[in-house]
């Protein structure tokens, strides 16, 4: 994972049913994600169905959490975001904390 210690975005998009989805699943919301994407975060990137896809470990409220995106063009597309799994935060508390 590369860290990204001054993440800069143009905007924020999402499906909006997808993100209540979501929501319903892991009690994260895309806004908090976005929130969370605008601080030091971790990166990795992986190519799912011909798209490149970033998974990032970034840090929200009191705990970490993992958010998948795409680029699309200008904007960041927020895909899924749930807790950080364990070996996911002690990466994270490794490489920021």
């Amino acid at each position: 994972m590369r860290a990204i210690i001054d993440p800069h975005f143009r905007g924020f998009e999402w499906d909006d049913n997808k993100a209540a989805s979501n929501y319903r699943k892991h009690r994260i919301t895309f806004e908090e994600a976005a929130e969370a994407l605008s601080h030091p975060h971790l990166e990795r990137e992986s190519e799912r169905k011909g798209e490149a896809r970033v998974l990032a470990i970034c840090p929200l409220s009191n705990q970490i959490i993992a958010v998948v995106f795409v680029m699309r063009g200008d904007l960041c597309r927020i895909i899924s975001a749930r807790a950080a799994r364990t070996n996911e935060q002690r990466e994270y508390r490794q490489i920021l904390a």
